[in-house]
């Protein structure tokens, strides 16, 4: 519809021009004619232009160069032949149609005319038909090789999500079982010494399990699902350690619908208690924090103790859990995001900084009033 609506307007654009052209020299335009040759002149090329294109649809010169250079050269020669020939036509019947005087009109030969025309027209413009017909060819092999080219594209995107997605899953997969043999560890150090807070520490891992399992088939989660994991886990840690753990929630209620990847906060407290509380012989704190700042949620773990070692340090960052959550934020968010680790006078802090994204299904935030500072 688009090409037949272009070779239109070409011809009356054409027409157009080619009567003021015979207006200006003294002639008086034949209009009937001069559309006849135009209109059949930009049609012509339709018509010619869809076995053109069938061609190179089946025969690509990239594909087979020796087989098809030959066959499209035949096709254009070919094709503006033709062309011409339904010119010299339009040609002949636009004289005969012609307002010709009788006795001109009684001796004319449509025959004889369209053999006079026809090998001028052959000798006149044959080279200007043959770049037209190229012209085709050429149009019609750049757009198969745009389209190929954005296929090819939306199938490397399709195949790089896959990929993305797939690691992910295997990330998010091997995080369950470090965190389950790790508090399991925990349960078995504590069945020595008190029974009591290790059944506790199995009915807490109990729910942990539930929702681990929940969050298999979810790479990503709410914040306020997060936390509510998180302080599950707390109590198992506060289990084990009595007294000597405290763990303060400081989040902003407006990030709480917060979409963050699942588990991302788990191992890093984890590593809070393991390396800032548990060495000390004294009380310690942990605080989680999340809130937004412009379009960013930043999310912090602090503890009061005095922070890794060096070496300590070095061995953190090459550990599953910490390794695991660098990974994941770098195939979510690529250099969107940061994590850092940061030592100062009052302790150890953890940053993670990724872009702000809202969890528009209405689930609700009430219940997550206790992570509220």
């Amino acid at each position: 519809m688009i090409v037949l609506l272009a070779a239109t307007l070409a011809s009356a654009f054409s027409t157009t021009l080619a009567y003021q052209a015979e207006s200006a020299r003294g002639d008086v335009p034949d209009t009937w004619r001069l559309a006849l040759l135009n209109t059949s002149f930009w049609y012509g090329w339709v018509v010619l232009a869809y076995p053109l294109v069938l061609l190179t649809r089946r025969v690509r010169i990239d594909r087979s160069p020796r087989y098809a250079i030959p066959i499209h050269i035949t096709a254009v020669a070919l094709a503006a032949i033709a062309h011409i020939a339904l010119q010299t036509t339009a040609q002949t019947l636009g004289y005969r149609g012609s307002n010709l005087p009788p006795e001109m009109l009684a001796s004319f030969s449509w025959t004889k005319t369209w053999l006079t025309y026809f090998p001028l027209q052959l000798t006149q413009i044959i080279d200007w038909e043959i770049v037209a017909a190229s012209a085709i060819v050429g149009i019609a092999h750049a757009s198969f090789y745009y389209a190929e080219a954005q296929k090819h594209a939306l199938h490397e995107a399709q195949l790089e999500t896959r990929l993305v997605e797939a690691q992910l899953k295997t990330l998010q997969h091997q995080l369950h079982p470090h965190f389950l043999f790790n508090t399991l560890h925990a349960i078995s150090a504590l069945m020595h010494r008190d029974v009591q807070a290790a059944d506790r520490m199995l009915v807490e891992l109990s729910d942990l399990l539930r929702l681990t399992l929940d969050s298999v088939s979810r790479p990503e989660i709410r914040l306020n699902d997060e936390l509510e994991f998180l302080e599950k886990y707390v109590h198992i840690e506060q289990v084990r350690l009595g007294d000597r753990l405290t763990v303060e929630f400081d989040v902003d209620v407006d990030v709480l619908d917060a979409v963050v990847p699942a588990l991302i906060l788990q191992p890093l407290v984890e590593n809070a208690v393991k390396h800032g509380i548990a060495p000390l012989g004294t009380a310690g704190r942990v605080r989680i924090g999340a809130r937004r700042e412009g379009e960013t949620l930043l999310m912090t773990i602090d503890d009061t103790g005095p922070g890794p070692s060096e070496r300590a340090m070095a061995a953190m960052s090459m550990g599953i859990g910490v390794s695991n959550t660098r990974a994941r934020l770098g195939h979510q968010f690529g250099n969107r995001f940061r994590f850092e680790f940061q030592r100062h006078a009052g302790g150890f802090t953890v940053l993670v900084a990724i872009p702000f994204r809202q969890d528009t299904t209405g689930s609700g935030t009430a219940a997550a009033a206790a992570y509220v500072a």
